[in-house]
């Protein structure tokens, strides 16, 4: 307040910059912190120094950028005091990116990811909060607990201590303070969540080119901690609502979605719905006419039922334009959007198919789209001829369950011989009469997650770039923790694991892995060093052994060597190999 006061030069404010450094900053110096009375005393030197002057020993005093430092200090205390921490998605993506680019530094191996996650994650971070006077003399803390802190959210060990200091010993608490000091790109992850939100149909596909953001209060980049100083605290408590709204619901505040009966653009005097049909007809136009005219009778993808994106920030027309072009810049832009809003709907709507599990109409759908599809893609057909056949079995119609079973199951599986086991599997169906498979236990939501991927490629839809995020973070996630021989402490708190979890059910692995060949094609696995170790529940590492017969070193010396030298835990557990897994010898050979 003193350093504002004094920027704006007027002599009343230097009046007022004198009345806050004798009634209000002065006192405070006496006894805020060890160093406050002599940050205090350097701070005078303000008076004196101009702020244009960049050889002054107050330049830093002067610097804007303080006041962005301060607004992420104060917002690492108030978090942390409210337990107001971002939303479980917006700290996963954060650890899984960090991850992902210490995995592939260690490895020497390229990202296919880098320009996203780059962009996405930056390098700046919050100030950390300090742990109170008193916290101090706090207890010694459990040194797996130090480690896991350090190496997850990559602090030193004395960071993880006073980190650990501020939470009162409590690790997941110290983590979410670490983990939401990171800095996201808002902006960009605005734009990932709602090429999300369209490719899956939560919200509706609609031109955004005829909107503009109003101008942006800062020339600092737009990220979590970029903020005004006055309105820093106010703006930062909403960063993050976009990941928790609720998509049945319209959002209020910051980025959220809206009903199409909540939100209608009155542009030019009139009204222009996003879904109006303004386009010329196409070759998907006419299918998806067709389609969508089938599903409605089925209650299948309304698209008048989605919501409409309304974004983080409010917008408006762009009022540089007259009234002859905006409706022209309308028309054009419903016009190019019109046939890319007609494949999303043919993709969705085979998606919403495959997901009520109406095998029969889906693969009708699919050959009225492209019939070498199936051709190409005969796992699918396998697959959902399978789950008609466990219908139809279901139902008690083992005629034709019998005839879809030789009519489309035994050709598949004599074209493929690894589909012959779940054939086998299938047809005991024919032996449990009574067993009733419902939906919950058919991979429907398996299978049409991965149908729409291959569907939407057919026709030129590309999956969208924040599942291939975290398709890559998450494989090199396993992968580092192999290499570490241990669990993650803080999978579950971030959901990490049920990330992972695939509906399996009824499938075996030939199935499994074809349905998920993605999972690993495209992320940075070549060149991996995996351990085919396994892990106990409490997260240690067992005794494993090596490719040369020599047991693994235990818990306690991997965190010795690690505590002692300042190593990562493979590293740790590298040098344990060599000296036979003796601490000591480690440690000695290394000052040695």
């Amino acid at each position: 307040k003193f350093i504002e006061l004094l920027r704006r030069g007027t002599e009343e404010s230097r009046k007022s910059a004198i009345d806050c450094l004798r009634n209000a900053l002065a006192p405070c110096a006496l006894d805020a912190y060890p160093e406050a009375y002599e940050e205090f005393k350097h701070v005078l030197l303000a008076f004196i120094f101009d702020k244009d002057d960049q050889t002054s020993p107050v330049v830093n005093e002067w610097s804007e950028r303080r006041l962005f430092e301060l607004a992420g200090l104060m917002t690492s205390v108030l978090r942390a005091h409210l337990h107001a921490y971002d939303p479980v998605f917006a700290m996963a993506i954060r650890y899984l990116i960090s991850i992902h680019k210490g995995f592939c530094l260690r490895q020497g191996i390229s990202s296919p990811i880098t320009d996203l996650t780059e962009r996405l994650l930056l390098e700046e971070r919050d100030l950390p909060a300090t742990p109170q006077e008193g916290l101090f003399e706090a207890p010694p803390f459990d040194e797996v607990d130090i480690q896991a802190l350090a190496h997850a959210v990559e602090l030193t060990r004395q960071g993880a201590v006073d980190s650990l200091k501020f939470a009162k010993g409590d690790l997941f608490q110290a983590f979410q303070n670490e983990i939401c000091r990171m800095r996201l790109d808002i902006t960009m992850l605005d734009e990932l969540i709602h090429e999300y939100c369209v490719y899956r149909g939560i919200v509706s596909f609609a031109p955004r080119m005829l909107l503009v953001h109003e101008p942006s209060v800062s020339n600092q980049p737009e990220s979590e901690s970029t903020l005004s100083a006055d309105f820093s605290l106010e703006v930062r408590s909403g960063s993050n609502k976009l990941a928790d709204t609720d998509m049945d619901s319209p959002g209020t505040g910051d980025a959220s979605i809206q009903s199409p009966e909540a939100e209608e653009r009155h542009l030019c005097g009139s009204t222009v719905s996003s879904h109006e049909d303004c386009s010329t007809s196409s070759m998907y136009r006419h299918k998806a006419s067709k389609i969508l005219q089938r599903n409605k009778s089925r209650g299948i993808c309304d698209r008048n039922k989605r919501k409409r994106w309304k974004g983080r920030h409010e917008v408006q027309v762009n009022a540089s334009m007259s009234e002859e072009q905006q409706v022209s810049e309308i028309s054009s832009a419903v016009d190019a959007g019109g046939d890319k809003e007609d494949t999303y709907e043919i993709m969705l709507a085979v998606k919403e198919l495959a997901n009520k599990g109406m095998a029969a109409e889906v693969v009708e759908e699919i050959n009225d789209i492209d019939p070498t599809f199936f051709t190409e893609n005969y796992i699918f057909l396998f697959q959902l001829k399978r789950i008609e056949f466990l219908k139809l079995v279901n139902l008690g119609d083992y005629t034709r369950a019998l005839k879809v079973a030789s009519s489309h199951l035994g050709p598949l599986a004599t074209r493929d011989p690894a589909l012959l086991k779940p054939l086998k599997e299938t047809l005991l169906a024919l032996l449990s009469p009574n067993e009733k498979f419902s939906g919950e236990s058919l991979p429907f939501h398996a299978l049409s997650t991965s149908l729409q991927v291959a569907i939407g490629r057919k026709l030129g839809i590309e999956e969208p770039q924040l599942m291939k995020i975290i398709r890559a973070t998450l494989h090199t996630h396993s992968e580092w923790f192999k290499l570490q021989m241990c669990k993650d402490h803080f999978e579950g708190l971030l959901k990490i694991d049920l990330l992972k979890q695939v509906d399996s059910s009824l499938l075996n692995d030939t199935l499994s892995k074809s349905l998920s060949n993605d999972v690993c094609s495209n992320t940075c696995s070549q060149g991996t060093a995996t351990s085919s170790s396994k892990m106990n529940e409490d997260g240690s590492s067992p005794a494993q052994v090596s490719s040369t017969g020599e047991v693994a070193p235990d818990e306690a010396a991997i965190l010795k060597v690690m505590e002692f030298l300042a190593l990562p835990r493979a590293d740790a557990i590298h040098l344990l190999a060599q000296y036979n897994g003796n601490a000591e010898t480690v440690i000695q050979q290394i000052f040695a």
